[in-house]
């Protein structure tokens, strides 16, 4: 792994060797007070501490060592032991022209890869997507990116809501509207209408006026119920008209995710897994895991180092009907069986319990170890008031509302950066799509995914600070230097890069930390460790950029050396950004 922290640690750890101590205590990392050094080293203090020494003057030993290494220009002490290092411009020149030269562009790379199922749908059939499915679609498909780049067989199914009690109210209240339908004579089997009845747009009103209904009045929730029951017994005339709602609620979810950038692998819903509840039912039984309580039936799970209470499972209810948890198990049965090696779930964080549940009874019928089954839980996107964002009316915002909302701020902000006389260019509209989705995506992305965080349009779109627009802006950029010198990004590549300017030392120890970045974010499942990299690329390039000429350099070593240099910047950019699932236009 081409890391320079990395290397930098087996240089210092081997120095600790020798003087006899851990080498382990010689990790090397980006330094606090860069101002001082770039890189720095803490652990003289723990190795006084363990060889009883004063810290000041083990670190003098080791200062020593160091001073007499090739790599390092400058080795400088600082507190009660604290080692800041300056590595020398061939020391990083070397780690960048291996960098330029690997096949895998310096991202981490596995050496065991996995084949793993990421979850991160989750929508309910029948219903539009709205701010809610937002997080889940986002950070599940920038882990994937992140995830297949680190060499891992990922697919992501969006794990569709399509067979619960919703089923049976859409169902019931499509029959009082309309008896004379097909699909509820009861004699009739098969021959069905190929054309559904109902439009998606038609199921978005349907759906709240059945489920208002069977709110109020206890006979509309039992014929609910009832015709719930007769679904999942495999009525044909009901499961012909449940097909219609999947269909087209399938093309309706493909249409919406896709505007975001969204795709699945697998497009299966509660429903596939509704044959194995029963078998799975039976092995837990088999198992002696299942327990009554007041006439269910329950896997415990609690142990007594919980730090607090976690119920039972409820695998199937009084009345005899299955719920989530059920669902949720079979599910792991089945990706089991193809042989997925590791599940993850991108989904809200308050469902942290279910997933402890669901985890520990999979565990104990030997489905997965624990630790090969992950839920990844993210905070909320809440308004100014600090409540999950809804409309002014407050109502909840329609995912497709809220792009067009921010493409139309992109669009302004597009429109304020035009300079007097410039000729509005004629893909201005795809332009702004592009800068609006980097703003969506990036803002939430760029926020660690366990915490909430404030919706703030204006914010979002700007083109100055840590925002999608500005790396869009570093990246077009990039590109106008290309244009400007009069080649490509593949014939500047070429050149053979040579640090001298400290602008250039610095934004190659920047690229250097890409691995580093690449490697936290998989590991931890952790986007915004990428988009803090790429952040501190965009700024360090902008610094190279102000400090030394490039396209106009007269000195033709010096200028294919700094083209090289922007390309390898570039490359690495765009890789970081396809990660993150955000595009770059060609200009803004």
């Amino acid at each position: 792994m081409i890391s320079i922290t990395q290397r930098l640690s087996a240089l210092v750890g081997e120095t600790f060797a020798a003087e006899g101590l851990d080498a382990a205590l010689g990790a090397v990392r980006v330094s606090d007070r860069p101002d001082l050094a770039p890189f720095q080293c803490n652990g003289a203090l723990a190795a006084a501490k363990a060889a009883k020494m004063n810290p000041r003057q083990l670190a003098e030993g080791l200062k020593a060592r160091l001073d007499a290494l090739d790599a390092f220009d400058d080795v400088t002490l600082a507190g009660p032991g604290f080692l800041n290092l300056t590595p020398t411009q061939t020391f990083v020149e070397g780690l960048l022209a291996e960098l330029v030269s690997d096949s895998h562009g310096g991202a981490y790379l596995r050496t065991d890869p996995e084949k793993v199922i990421l979850d991160y749908g989750g929508p309910n059939v029948a219903k539009p997507l709205h701010v809610g499915h937002l997080r889940s679609a986002i950070i599940g498909q920038s882990l994937k990116n992140i995830m297949r780049r680190a060499g891992d067989e990922v697919v992501g199914d969006i794990h569709l809501g399509d067979w619960g009690l919703q089923m049976g109210q859409l169902i019931a209240e499509i029959r009082r509207r309309q008896p004379d339908l097909p699909y509820f004579d009861e004699a009739k089997t098969d021959g069905f209408p190929e054309d559904s009845p109902v439009s998606v747009t038609d199921l978005a009103e349907i759906y709240p006026a059945a489920s208002g209904a069977c709110k109020e009045d206890p006979e509309r929730m039992a014929e609910a119920q009832q015709a719930t029951a007769e679904l999942q017994g495999g009525r044909p005339g009901y499961r012909a008209l449940w097909q219609h709602f999947i269909d087209v609620s399938h093309a309706a979810l493909e249409t919406d995710y896709g505007e975001l950038g969204v795709q699945f692998e697998l497009w299966r819903g509660e429903a596939s897994v509704d044959p194995l509840i029963q078998a799975t039912v039976e092995r837990l039984e088999a198992k002696g895991l299942l327990v009554e309580s007041d006439g269910a039936r329950v896997v415990e799970v609690a142990r007594d180092t919980d730090k607090k209470d976690i119920p039972p499972l409820l695998m199937v209810k009084s009345n005899g009907s299955v719920g989530y948890g059920s669902t949720d198990l079979a599910t792991l049965v089945e990706r089991a069986d193809e042989g997925f090696a590791r599940c993850i779930y991108v989904v809200d964080k308050r469902q942290a319990e279910h997933f402890v549940q669901v985890f520990r009874t999979a565990a104990r019928l030997g489905l997965y170890e624990e630790d090969h089954m992950e839920h990844a839980g993210f905070g909320t996107m809440n308004g100014k008031d600090g409540r999950p964002f809804k409309t002014r009316e407050g109502g909840v915002l329609r995912l497709a509302d809220l792009i067009d909302m921010v493409v139309g701020k992109a669009e302004e902000r597009l429109r304020e950066n035009d300079r007097d006389g410039d000729e509005v260019p004629a893909d201005r509209q795809d332009v702004a799509r592009m800068v609006g989705l980097a703003a969506l995506k990036f803002a939430d992305l760029s926020n660690p995914r366990t915490t909430d965080y404030i919706f703030d349009l204006d914010r979002f779109v700007a083109f100055e600070g840590k925002t999608g627009p500005y790396l869009l802006y570093a990246s077009v950029r990039m590109r106008s230097v290309f244009a400007k010198a009069g080649t490509t990004i593949e014939e500047a590549a070429k050149g053979t890069i040579q640090l001298t300017e400290p602008a250039e030392i610095d934004l190659a120890s920047v690229m250097l930390g890409y691995a580093d970045a690449h490697k936290a974010a998989y590991e931890r499942r952790m986007p915004h460790l990428l988009c803090e990299h790429a952040y501190a690329v965009a700024q360090a390039f902008s610094k190279f950029y102000a400090a030394c000429p490039i396209a106009n350099e007269d000195n033709i070593t010096v200028r294919s050396s700094r083209l090289a240099l922007s390309a390898a910047t570039f490359r690495q950019l765009a890789d970081i950004l396809a990660q993150l699932g955000i595009a770059v236009p060609d200009h803004m």
